[in-house]
């Protein structure tokens, strides 16, 4: 059930159609054996959708933020894993094309495009928090010309399928980045299995065993990264699961009212019930509240406006605790069903779990925006 709040671009309507014909049938099982078919990743490029934000020229669409936003909640509606891989490609593909050189951007961009080559983010690392994105442990030494990569990052999404690694490391001048091919010599991937949620999305360990890079691997200048491309492509991570995380309220809603429609008790239907009612229009109001902040955030970006980072921890902050909450009903709302695999509510109760942590977690969100509470009032 897609419900019809407004006219949808071109663009959106096709990926609801796909979402709704070809991932939400499937999701389930994708979840199960932990791995979102190839044929399903070609369908998605068949579709444009792995780099639709790229100018025509590059090999996208020209697409608008607010419309990125829309084409990822529709896809998390159906599969959060699916979805993630699309978060991550992003990440890679939007740095490719704003900060690479000539040389970078017409090697990579045309794969990244069409999603022949997949991006993955490697920045997260075993022992470090996660939150704590300027600790590298991995680092990165420059000698006659070479850079010798060596170190480990975890936890990167569709790190199993990837063709292409933004990976930053620590480096005499400070925080760099560099794209390194998956097949290069000395990188290694490792699968990391049974996830609590988003399980589908082919999370990998990598590791650098001196792995050797001409300067060409460089993504600007050395030292350049932590305040540039990690914020920008950070900021545009967090778009994307906020966007996602409005999917899965919408997934959890739909799925409560088609449920409570069919199901009786007491000799009438659930959806006749006051209880059922109040968290049925909690949903629908989450729904509305966290897509319109999403939309702000996305405007923002379109206008090149510098608060849009602000705007964009807001809609991840409240987009991700609304996608818990809803999901978190949806699964009471199903009773004992709703812990079966008989029905998705599970699936987004374990989805939604891991919004509140990846792309900045909810306790960190709530430290950086109480803080620019504070500067604002102070200012």
């Amino acid at each position: 059930m897609r419900a019809r709040t407004r006219p949808e671009t071109p663009e959106v309507e096709a990926v609801g159609r796909f979402v709704d014909e070809e991932v939400c049938p499937h999701a389930d099982g994708w979840d199960r054996a932990e791995n979102i078919p190839g044929d399903v990743l070609r369908r998605v490029g068949e579709l444009g959708l792995w780099a639709p934000f790229l100018p025509v020229e590059a090999g996208g669409a020209g697409l608008d933020m607010v419309t990125l936003g829309r084409l990822h909640e529709e896809v998390g509606r159906g599969c959060s894993s699916l979805r993630s891989l699309l978060t991550v490609h992003t990440m890679a593909t939007a740095t490719v094309q704003r900060w690479g050189d000539d040389e970078q951007r017409e090697r990579w961009l045309p794969e990244l495009s069409e999603g022949t080559t997949l991006g993955a983010f490697c920045l997260t690392e075993p022992d470090h928090s996660g939150s704590d994105s300027t600790a590298a442990g991995t680092v990165a030494v420059a000698e006659n010309g070479v850079w010798t990569l060596r170190g480990r990052k975890t936890w990167i999404t569709g790190g199993q399928v990837a063709g292409l690694f933004l990976v930053f490391a620590g480096t005499a001048t400070g925080m760099s980045a560099f794209l390194v091919p998956a097949d290069h010599p000395g990188v290694r991937v490792t699968p990391v299995r049974h996830m609590l949620g988003t399980t589908a999305s082919m999370l990998a360990t990598i590791e650098f065993d001196d792995v050797r890079l001409d300067p060409s691997a460089l993504v600007g200048p050395p030292g350049w990264a932590a305040g540039t491309v990690m914020t920008g492509a950070l900021d545009l991570g967090r778009y994307s699961v906020a966007c996602g995380s409005v999917g899965i309220v919408r997934a959890a809603l739909a799925a409560s009212a088609a449920y409570t429609s069919a199901r009786s008790a007491g000799g009438g239907l659930l959806r006749d019930l006051p209880q059922i009612r109040a968290k049925i229009s909690e949903m629908v109001t989450a729904r509305d509240a966290a897509r319109l902040l999403c939309e702000k955030a996305g405007r923002l970006k379109d206008a090149g406006d510098p608060a849009t980072i602000m705007a964009t921890w807001v809609a991840k902050y409240f987009a991700s605790t609304a996608a818990a909450k809803a999901a978190s009903d949806a699964v009471q709302i199903h009773g004992a069903n709703g812990c079966g695999p008989d029905y998705p509510v599970a699936r987004l109760y374990r989805d939604a779990k891991v919004m509140e942590i990846i792309e900045g977690s909810t306790q960190i969100q709530e430290l950086t925006i109480a803080d620019e509470a504070y500067r604002e009032v102070s200012g």
